[in-house]
């Protein structure tokens, strides 16, 4: 890291040259155990400004779990993690709330309150922050158009379908205008055409505001719709690359028995050696 007049951000005993400035997150040597079985070992990457990560590995490889890590809901047994440039490995929970509150998360069930509308879910963070009714309503009908949900804003979670719901979590993480969004499989569980609505819509929030994100998906034929296809606004739909084009800003991480085995561009990903990347990726 160059050198500069004020102190990094990023300082800390860890190697500084694992983090770049202005990173929405880094993980330096990261290590997390469940008793006797290290799930995350030596873990250390750079997530950059407008940059989104696609996350693969075979299951129980620790991919959710490094989501929450980020995100500070579990803390690591050795390493740094640095969300906006802030260490959170040790920081106190209130503190940490305020950061969490910079990031928007869409979980893999969605983790709707089934008993408040879908206008109260999307806007649970600015109803406990205690921003005007007005202010609310406004900013809950722009998020739920941007999934093309508006018309949902009285109903309630259990009357929409899966993919619905999936549609208003997301619409639940982008309402405050995140700096980092972390994705946890945002497609598991859901039929082929509703997963391509949802691909659509992680595309579309990629292209239309460069926010940095984390995403986790089983699925590589998701994986190559993130890299292969941009959003077209005129057409209000995604549209495929150049053929053997690949968006730049969308690149590749591969846990594998608790190490990051792969990071990387999708050209480097696609013509790795390692016998397990090529088995996968077959």
């Amino acid at each position: 890291m160059t050198e500069t007049a004020s102190p990094s951000p990023f300082a800390s005993t860890a190697d500084p040259l694992a983090c770049v400035p202005d990173s929405p997150l880094c993980f330096q040597d990261v290590s997390l155990r469940f008793g006797a079985r290290t799930l995350l070992d030596s873990i250390s990457f750079t997530l950059r400004p407008g940059e989104t990560r696609i996350l693969l590995g075979l299951a129980g490889m620790g991919k959710s779990v490094l989501l929450k890590l980020a995100n500070g809901l579990i803390r690591p047994d050795s390493g740094e993690i640095f969300l906006f440039g802030q260490s959170i490995a040790t920081m106190p929970e209130p503190a940490l709330l305020n950061l969490r509150r910079r990031t928007g998360m869409i979980f893999q069930e969605s983790a709707l309150f089934d008993s408040l509308t879908v206008r109260d879910n999307v806007a649970w963070q600015l109803i406990e922050r205690g921003i005007s009714n007005e202010v609310i309503d406004r900013r809950v009908h722009r998020a739920l158009s941007f999934v093309d949900l508006d018309d949902t804003f009285s109903l309630y979670p259990p009357s929409l379908s899966g993919g619905m719901r999936r549609r208003v979590s997301i619409a639940r993480a982008i309402i405050d205008k995140p700096d980092l969004i972390l994705y946890d499989s945002p497609t598991g569980g859901l039929d082929p055409v509703t997963s391509h609505t949802i691909n659509e819509l992680v595309i579309k929030e990629r292209d239309a505001y460069k926010t940095p994100a984390i995403l986790v998906t089983h699925r590589l034929q998701d994986a190559f719709t993130m890299v292969t296809h941009r959003f077209d606004h005129d057409a209000n739909a995604m549209v495929p690359l150049p053929r053997g084009s690949f968006d730049p800003l969308t690149s590749f991480m591969v846990l594998h028995e608790s190490h990051l085995l792969f990071d990387g561009s999708t050209d480097e990903l696609l013509s790795s050696k390692d016998p397990f990347l090529k088995d996968f990726l077959a």
